[in-house]
């Protein structure tokens, strides 16, 4: 190894060649169940360095493997030998040409900028996987991908003009119909094969619109016009490298309707998508109701099933009475009900139920623990994830499909592209055990032979790799296997690219991700209740669907440290493959003391959007606390963790001193801030906040001392007769932001709420847990149940303030300590200010404000609570307008640690500042998170308010009769 990487680090002159610990473990998997440890990996910048790498790898007899994404689920995208990873450096679109609608790209560029780049012209790539946010033209060439509407615009061969590809010995090709950028040698060797076998070629291949297992001979026929761009693209990379390619374009229609038609079952839904073909759909997509949540389920019609049916037009009534008709079609063939779906934002909504399923799919209820009041999923997995069927036969195969799993006992919810014929679908399989192997390989070797008695293909989109390449031969015969064989010699003699997929396959069963992974769990703190407590099956939950690659802004919050640096190891997926390696122990052997570990997961920011924007709910902020605790238990921690993992003993004693005024004017005197900072391990870049000098809780104390409410609600306001509520004084409401809790006292009363706030320190403990300390949280937690024990007793909600407190409170607390059923009582009591108000005062009318807002969802009301309700108060209100949905980059405790602030402002610009620019100077901000004002602030000057600010100062104005107050910037 330290050979072959002397000398790419000698050959390559671009790129970066990575042999570290840490790269090597994030590309030892895709997104199947496969995994094999690189030698290396390289990030070319172009095709000389390509050439580079293929030269020195030739030389030393070491394979090269092509990667995209990463997205494949076949196992193609994972090898032994040096990896090529596009995605850094080749990326660019060199051109997009309106008048031949094409467009020259390379390997690297991501689906949907090339759409974008398309889009000012109406045009668009036809083929669009459900990854089309992060998969890359070069791994949709390498699988043939299709997408929804394939239907239309078919696959990526069919969409591929002309390639330039690089072999394994170093030749330089032009792949185009006619042959003529082909080697000699190639070329005619290539045709003597074809011209050999013209009978089996044209007779051997299935007739169907989602072939994609094998290789496309047949498309060298001469018949076909020999098209070596066609044959090429499928090839999962083993012919050769793509450095660059010309892709056709096609028009987009001027509007587009969603029709949804709901079906009795699946079944029903299947044999009617072939009938709606004839009406040139754009798409034709299928999903039962077992993979659709009840929330979801509201909004479709009714049904046991569904088509998503698009339909194209010239204009928005055109497309609409095209949708219509389909629909009567339809409905003669049986429809439940049916809905058509206009504005673009609803259709985007539906779309992503059906996008995430490849994630949804792999986490199956599980009814025994459900009927033992757990909440655990059983896992399930790739394997058989695209086989495809003539369309006309979907519904009889589905019947058949159905069937071999219940008599394998298995379980799966099928969805995809009915109108193809092609389903995708993640199954139960224990590839844990023997037997649950032994199972695997019985069943797939079952359903090959059902697949192929309707006609079908193994692979109908994701390409065969090692998944389904030992079982070529149930499909093809053994000769047109052996055939693939003689093709790949040809382009490949030593076999250096790619090897083990499509030809010479390993086992099915082979290089499972799941072999060297612990067969017990590992003794962990938190409790994983989602996963039995076993911190090996949480991690598991990463599939490598890479949905935390999706940097288009408005997405989501996920995940913010890679939108920053756009480095793998800096992504949700990449911090789980660096722990599922720590888990396995083979590459990442230090265990709970890896560095490489502990340096991915220092840029995590703790946001938990993953926990709500990854389709199978990863939540990195849990177990970086949960690594942190072991990595650092009995070591000395970064000085961070001390100051501001401690904050609210900090806080504490500060207020308790008096010494407030002479704690501010020391943090304004430049050279002692400095000091501070530095001893604090505080990023020098970031000003120490003001301290207040009253806290929320002795304002309350000296308020109730002074005659009651009346000093809150002022002459007028309705007694506070209706349900008592308990303000939680948070450590940042109460020490840094008293005037969030006054306020919501203020609001709350108006409501007709009676509030009460404990009369000893309360904490959640979030800072202890997202450093890491857990010892000290759970000590801190168990010393605030004591203390709310009484009105948890009492049946009272628990409203709070603080977002990221609310959210600790439903997850952190229960989660830390699950033996005590007190943590339990107070994650269900937990409110947000907003739900307090919907909930417990329905009849109350907030102020009307009328005024456009701007600003910041907390990234951890957005994973864990929702802001629905945070909304209608909003409109209620007259606040009109959308906050940020990213995170904003301060994160607690993230972006004041030293070392953090550039990655802490790139965050900020990525969402929430570029918004709050754009907003008026009418424009109110909003944030309720500490965090999210402190950030605004610090890197922008905009003051910003927590909502109860606003509504207390709208009350106050009302009640002096001087209307909406202006807003304070």
């Amino acid at each position: 190894m330290r050979d072959v990487e002397a000398a790419l680090r000698e050959a390559v002159r671009g790129g970066e060649v990575e042999f570290d610990t840490s790269t090597r473990s994030l590309f030892t998997m895709d997104a199947s169940n496969y995994r094999r440890v690189p030698l290396g990996v390289v990030a070319p910048r172009d095709r000389d360095d390509v050439e580079a790498v293929l030269a020195v790898c030739r030389e030393r007899g070491v394979p090269v493997l092509a990667r995209g994404a990463g997205t494949s689920i076949a196992g193609q995208a994972t090898g032994t030998g040096v990896v090529l990873d596009f995605t850094r450096h080749m990326d660019r679109i060199e051109s997009v040409d309106p008048g031949t609608r094409t467009a020259l790209v390379q390997p690297g560029v991501i689906l949907d900028r090339l759409r974008d780049a398309a889009a000012p012209h109406g045009l668009t790539f036809g083929p669009d996987p459900s990854t089309h946010s992060r998969c890359t033209l070069g791994g949709m060439i390498g699988n043939n991908s299709c997408g929804s509407h394939s239907v239309a615009w078919g696959t990526t061969a069919d969409n591929v003009r002309e390639l330039e590809v690089t072999g394994y010995g170093g030749q330089r090709m032009r792949l185009a119909r006619g042959g003529e950028g082909v080697p000699d040698r190639l070329r005619e060797d290539v045709r003597a094969l074809v011209g050999g076998e013209l009978s089996l070629l044209r007779t051997g291949f299935p007739e169907l619109p989602r072939r994609i297992s094998g290789y496309a001979l047949d498309e060298l026929l001469p018949e076909k016009g020999e098209d070596w761009a066609r044959v090429f693209t499928g090839s999962e990379g083993t012919l050769g490298v793509l450095t660059r390619a010309r892709v056709a374009l096609v028009p987009t229609p001027g509007a587009r309707v969603l029709a949804v038609l709901g079906y009795a079952d699946e079944s029903a839904a299947a044999e009617a998508a072939a009938g709606l073909l004839p009406h040139g759909p754009l798409t034709v997509e299928g999903m039962a109701n077992d993979l659709v949540s009840p929330a979801a389920r509201a909004g479709l019609p009714r049904g046991g099933a569904w088509l998503f049916v698009e339909v194209g037009g010239d204009d928005e009534a055109h497309a609409r009475a095209r949708a219509g008709e389909l629909c009567r079609a339809a409905a003669a063939d049986g429809t439940t009900d049916h809905r058509l779906v206009v504005p673009a934002a609803e259709q985007r909504a539906l779309w992503r139920i059906r996008e995430d399923a490849s994630g949804t799919a792999t986490r199956l209820p599980d009814s025994s623990s459900a009927a033992a009041g757990a909440a655990v999923t059983r896992e399930a997995w790739p394997g058989w994830e695209d086989c495809a069927v003539p369309p006309a036969r979907l519904g009889a195969y589905l019947r058949d499909f159905r069937a071999l799993l219940r008599e394998h006992n298995l379980h799966g919810l099928p969805y995809g592209h009915f109108g193809d014929g092609c389903i995708h679908v993640r199954i139960d399989f224990d590839l844990m055990s023997d037997e649950g192997i032994r199972r695997f390989r019985d069943f797939s070797s079952d359903l090959a032979d059902t697949v192929v008695a309707h006609g079908g293909s193994l692979s109908g989109e994701h390409g065969d790799g090692q998944a389904r390449a030992e079982l070529l031969p149930r499909m093809y015969g053994e000769e047109m296997v052996g055939l693939f064989g003689r093709f790949k010699d040809l382009w490949d003699p030593v076999g250096g690219l790619n090897p083990g997929m499509l030809v010479r396959p390993a086992r099915i069963d082979e290089n499972l991700r799941f072999a060297p992974l612990p067969r017990n769990p590992v003794p962990v703190e938190f409790g994983y209740p989602h996963d039995a407590g076993d911190f090996s099956a949480a991690v598991r939950r990463c599939v490598g669907v890479a949905k935390c690659r999706n940097t288009d802004a408005g997405s989501g919050v996920m995940c913010p440290s890679f939108r920053a640096t756009g480095e793998e190891q800096h992504s949700t997926r990449g911090r789980a493959r660096l722990l599922h390696e720590m888990l396995a122990g083979e590459v990442v052997t230090d265990g709970w003391q890896s560095e490489e570990v502990r340096e991915a997961l220092d840029l995590c920011l703790s946001c938990k959007g993953c926990r709500s924007d990854c389709p199978v709910g990863v939540d990195m902020a849990t177990y970086k606390a949960e690594f942190m605790h072991h990595h650092y238990e009995g070591r000395r921690r970064p000085m961070a963790h001390y100051s501001m993992g401690r904050l609210p003993q900090w806080l504490r004693l500060a207020a308790a001193s008096r010494l407030v005024p002479l704690l501010n004017a020391a943090a304004r005197v430049r050279p002692l801030a400095a000091v501070a900072k530095r001893l604090g391990g505080i990023a020098p870049e970031r000003d120490i906040p003001a301290l207040p000098r009253e806290p929320f809780t002795r304002w309350w104390r000296r308020r109730a001392r002074g005659g009651g409410s009346s000093a809150v609600q002022g002459a007028g306001a309705p007694p506070a007769t209706g349900t008592q509520t308990v303000l939680w004084p948070d450590t940042f409401t109460n020490y840094l932001s008293p005037e969030a809790g006054s306020a919501a006292v203020r609001v709350l009363e108006d409501a007709g709420l009676r509030v009460s706030v404990p009369d000893k320190q309360v904490c959640c403990g979030l800072t202890y847990v997202s450093t890491g300390q857990l010892d000290q949280a759970r000590a801190v937690m168990r010393r605030t149940l004591d203390r709310i024990e009484p009105a948890l007793d009492a049946g009272l909600p628990v409203t709070v303030l603080e977002p990221p407190c609310a959210a600790a409170l439903r997850t952190d607390v229960p989660e830390l300590l699950g033996d005590d059923p007190r943590a339990h009582r107070l994650a269900r009591s937990v409110r947000t200010f907003a739900q307090t108000l919907e909930e417990f005062a329905p009849e109350w009318e907030p102020p009307r404000l009328d005024r456009p807002v701007a600003g910041q969802t907390h990234c951890h009301q957005h994973a864990v609570i929702g802001d629905a309700e945070d909304r209608r108060l909003r409109e209620r209100a007259g606040l009109t307008g959308e906050l940020s949905k990213g995170c904003c980059g301060l994160a607690g405790n993230f972006g004041f640690e030293k070392g953090h602030y550039e990655v802490s402002a790139a965050c900020a610009e990525d969402q929430l500042l570029p918004a709050v620019r754009r907003a008026g100077p009418d424009a109110e901000l909003l944030a309720d998170g500490y965090s999210c004002r402190t950030q605004l602030e610090q890197l922008g000057g905009h003051g910003s308010r927590h909502l109860a600010e606003v509504l207390a100062e709208g009350l106050d104005a009302a009640r002096n009769g001087e209307g909406s107050p202006p807003s304070e910037k």
